[in-house]
């Protein structure tokens, strides 16, 4: 493929690229693969879709002979970074950090190619700093640069808290990029200012700086929000087949050409055609979405795992039958909170989310209220329901999710 095909393809689905001209005369130089940077801190144990739209942009590299490191950010992720931040975010132990990167390093092989993948931890690098190393980085980088990104702008401009060792989270990222003599480095848009430390700082150690190129933010299953745990919105690579499946078929209708685009190994002339079929009227769009379940499912857990998830979704939606495997949760009821003295009467609220089925009690009064649960088939708008603690009850949640609760 010729350097300006090669141009073209990397460049797509992608927001930013600093810069083209820079990005074009690397692939003419031929003398050599380039080395391609994607940095991630492992604050959580599980990589959902919105952390495989830049995998899937890095995998295009290997298929175009470049190298690819994968860089754990053990040390950096010990600091915390503050893109995106209202306030200075919790710094993680040693321990979460190491038992999450584990996790990472599997994940990150179900779309990249190990053969071609470098992965780096930057503690080796970065826990031998010296004191008079660190100061030596941060005297390459003023305050008024740093205050030019715009979440330290509005935190400062709000009189919030900004603790000087934020400051040092983006200069450690870009000295990363010195260390590894990066030619590109990729990242989502909120990540732009990091990556643009580290080119002002290999050119300030004498490097050709790196090309910057960075990735949409995926939505999650809402259609609002950026997609994250944390938010319940996001859909996990490692999560069941059946609830990726199902979790795929309840994103809105006006995502579905920016999943097939971000979050799919598919070409482009395929998904054109599916976003045409949909426009026309020729495919409809529900069957687009169990397509795209279907892909997502094969990527990650296999064909005969997308099958069986296809058929599991068909018998609960479309034939209105219960799935054939439902979960039993087990709920202790002394002590629980809200029961009430004699009769151990638990309201609702507080079950969903002692089995599981919601993140929090505020969350699950919300869906109660909007009337997204039933107990025993039958729909509860009454956050104050109680539940009788001498027999089983079958709770539904939204449209997918359901649970058996016994209590003991």
């Amino acid at each position: 493929m010729t350097p300006e095909r090669q141009l073209d393809v990397l460049t797509s689905r992608t927001v930013d690229v600093i810069s083209h001209e820079e990005l074009l005369r690397k692939l003419q130089r031929r003398d050599r693969p380039l080395r391609v940077k994607l940095g991630m801190d492992p604050t959580a144990p599980d990589l959902h879709l919105g952390h495989t739209v830049v995998l899937h942009k890095l995998r295009q590299f290997q298929e175009l002979g470049h190298e690819v490191i994968f860089l754990i950010g053990d040390f950096t992720g010990m600091i915390g970074d503050p893109s995106g931040r209202s306030e200075t975010r919790k710094p993680l132990t040693g321990e979460e950090v190491a038992r999450n990167a584990e996790t990472y390093k599997r994940q990150i092989f179900k779309i990249l190619d190990p053969a071609r993948t470098q992965v780096e931890f930057n503690s080796k690098w970065l826990r031998p700093l010296t004191g008079q190393d660190l100061i030596d980085l941060a005297s390459r980088y003023t305050v008024a640069r740093m205050l030019e990104r715009d979440d330290f702008q509005k935190r400062y401009r709000e009189g919030l808290p900004i603790s000087i060792h934020e400051f040092l989270y983006p200069l450690i990222q870009g000295y990363d990029s010195v260390v590894l003599r990066a030619d590109v480095e990729l990242g989502g848009t909120d990540q732009k200012f990091n990556l643009l430390v580290g080119r002002d700082l290999q050119r300030d150690f004498g490097q050709e700086p790196q090309v910057i190129m960075t990735v949409p933010i995926l939505e999650g299953t809402d259609g609002v929000q950026k997609m994250s745990k944390s938010l319940g919105n996001s859909i996990g690579i490692e999560e069941p087949a059946k609830e990726i499946y199902g979790k795929v078929m309840s994103i809105p209708d006006s995502l579905l050409a920016r999943y097939y685009e971000l979050v799919t190994p598919l070409a482009a002339e395929e998904i054109d055609r599916i976003r045409q079929g949909i426009s026309k009227g020729s495919l409809h769009p529900r069957d687009a979405k169990a397509n795209l379940a279907g892909v997502l499912v094969t990527l990650y857990h296999g064909a005969e795992a997308a099958e069986g998830a296809a058929a599991a979704f068909d018998r609960v939606f479309r034939d209105k039958a219960l799935p054939e495997e439902i979960e039993v949760a087990e709920i202790p009821v002394e002590g629980l909170r809200g029961s009430k003295a004699g009769s151990i009467i638990p309201s609702l609220p507080i079950i969903l989310t002692a089995c599981g089925l919601t993140p929090s009690n505020s969350e699950a009064r919300r869906l109660i209220r909007q009337g997204a649960v039933e107990v025993d088939g039958k729909r509860v708008t009454d956050v104050d329901y109680e539940l009788a603690t001498d027999r089983e009850h079958l709770i539904r949640v939204g449209k997918r999710r359901f649970k058996k609760v016994r209590f003991r």
